[in-house]
């Protein structure tokens, strides 16, 4: 009878202590998640089961726990890294764009490959990415040649209009940018080109109102004039490797460096 009570409190001890440990790795060291979508495939198929390194970049620590599903303000503060992210990094993110502003939503989260990183450059050619900082190929090179040969039936999808929808930055699928990707410290001249590719961003940063006027070429934010910025926080350009079938950057813009969770480090496919 001792040695099952003996048993029982032993039980009683380690199963909590086993579960807070599995939680703080969790929290510090790795997280699980499944893939929903065909817009990282061929590399990724939906129901693949991926597990993210948050050693590599640092583990994100929420400083406010009162979550809401139709958005809160992100704040946290990330452990010291092992290494910054990489050009095609395939990483693990919230959506940060919600109801045209930038928000955070816990459970929304995407996974995409890092094409653009803070300070870069980065272009779509006749659907081929480039990027000034990287001479190798960006994501998958097959599945880009597919979008570029695309038989004249289907041509019509070169054409989709792309980030930021204006009707004076004429960019599509097959041919867009340069567009630079902000660095933390960045300062910048602000015109209404500038107020186009980064309003999200702008409005986020200064909390306030952005509008651009392409006739007077004025930018204001709550009626002031804007004519400089620095950016408070780093940027990257997300895309998937399904370049015909991808929600990415190409169509809502960058992610804050906050809203990345953790880079991919092993794969569970689907049968």
């Amino acid at each position: 009878m001792k040695r099952v009570l003996r048993y029982i409190v032993i039980g009683v001890i380690t199963l909590p202590l086993l579960y807070g440990l599995w939680l703080l790795g969790r929290v510090f060291l790795f997280d699980f998640f499944s893939i929903p979508s065909y817009s990282m495939y061929p590399t990724l198929k939906p129901g693949d089961e991926v597990v993210v390194n948050k050693l590599l970049m640092g583990a994100r620590i929420y400083k406010d726990f009162h979550f809401d599903k139709n958005g809160i303000e992100l704040k946290s503060w990330r452990t010291r890294g092992i290494q910054p992210i990489r050009h095609n990094d395939i990483v693990v993110f919230n959506f940060p764009h919600h109801d045209w502003k930038i928000s955070f939503i816990i459970n929304n989260v995407f996974c995409k490959r890092v094409i653009g990183l803070p300070g870069d450059s980065i272009s779509i050619v006749d659907g081929f990415y480039r990027n000034n900082h990287y001479e190798e190929v960006l994501g998958l090179e097959e599945e880009q040649m597919k979008y570029s040969h695309l038989p004249e039936s289907e041509c019509w999808k070169k054409e989709m209009q792309t980030y930021p929808f204006d009707e004076k930055v004429k960019w599509n699928n097959y041919n867009m940018g340069p567009m630079y990707i902000p660095r933390k410290g960045d300062v910048m001249r602000i015109t209404p080109l500038e107020a186009a590719l980064y309003g999200f961003i702008l409005e986020w940063e200064l909390g306030q109102k952005v509008t651009r006027d392409w006739e007077t070429g004025e930018v204001k934010a709550n009626g002031q004039l804007l004519t400089r910025h620095q950016f408070q926080h780093n940027y990257f350009f997300m895309a998937g490797d399904n370049v015909l079938d991808s929600d990415d950057s190409r169509f809502w813009g960058l992610v804050p460096e906050e809203y990345i969770v953790g880079v991919v480090g092993i794969k569970f496919s689907v049968k």
